[in-house]
């Protein structure tokens, strides 16, 4: 029965990650550390939801903008590097709390604001959404909501969305993977949890690719800023 523990999530991970472009390791995060400690939990979380991100850069790779992905990956892989260390030494359960806060007061913000869906973010404030999202990136593997709401105001379609933001998940799952082996968090006793979890994440981002072209640009937004709410609550209420 362990395996459906892996492979059911894995599958939803797949259709979340498909449809808003991020939430895969989210929806991972909830069920992965009854099996795994937290670390691992991130780490096996995060080479699952490689395959529905490589997936999905190949859908798009015609909308790759490679100028718009490599500062705000810099900035958000040197924070990664630094917090991969910290679950140990931090409150966890506080800055769970915080990121939930965080999440559902954006939440709010764009989905009530008639503004938010066309305005570009300032670069401070982009470089503080970067910061953030690779801290916990780094702490839980769930860095994805606040690039989302970066690579978000950069697109005109859903194809230039998903095409920017699964290119930078992808180079961010080599990465802190790599940081992950380096560090003995992510070893080969893992490798048979990951192979289940990517079969279901692969039928979960085929089904959403049935789903999303028949939603306009629109729908996709607000589907976005819902799940975003949706895991800040998640983060409020749940233990870690």
């Amino acid at each position: 029965m362990v395996w459906l523990l892996v492979f059911l999530p894995g599958l939803l991970a797949g259709l979340v990650q498909g449809l808003t472009g991020f939430g895969a390791a989210i929806v991972m995060m909830i069920f992965l550390p009854q099996l795994f400690p937290i670390a691992q939990s991130a780490a096996v979380a995060g080479v699952i939801m490689a395959a529905s991100v490589i997936t999905l850069v190949w859908r798009y790779h015609q909308h790759i903008h490679f100028r718009q992905i490599i500062v705000p990956f810099i900035v958000y892989a040197s924070v990664a590097a630094y917090s991969v260390h910290l679950g140990q030494v931090l409150d966890v359960q506080l800055l769970r709390r915080l990121l939930g806060a965080l999440l559902v007061s954006l939440a709010g913000y764009f989905s009530l604001s008639k503004r938010a869906a066309n305005q570009t973010y300032p670069w401070w404030l982009a470089g503080l959404f970067m910061i953030i999202s690779g801290f916990f990136n780094g702490l839980f593997g769930i860095g994805g909501p606040l690039m989302a709401l970066y690579f978000l105001s950069l697109a005109d379609t859903t194809a230039d969305y998903l095409g920017n933001l699964q290119t930078f998940f992808l180079i961010d799952v080599v990465y802190i993977s790599t940081v992950r082996v380096l560090n003995g968090i992510l070893t080969p006793f893992l490798l048979p949890h990951i192979m289940i979890g990517m079969v279901g994440a692969v039928i979960g981002t085929a089904l959403a690719a049935r789903i999303l072209p028949r939603l306009p640009m629109t729908t996709v937004r607000h589907l976005i800023y819902l799940f975003i709410g949706l895991s800040g609550g998640y983060y409020l209420i749940a233990p870690v």
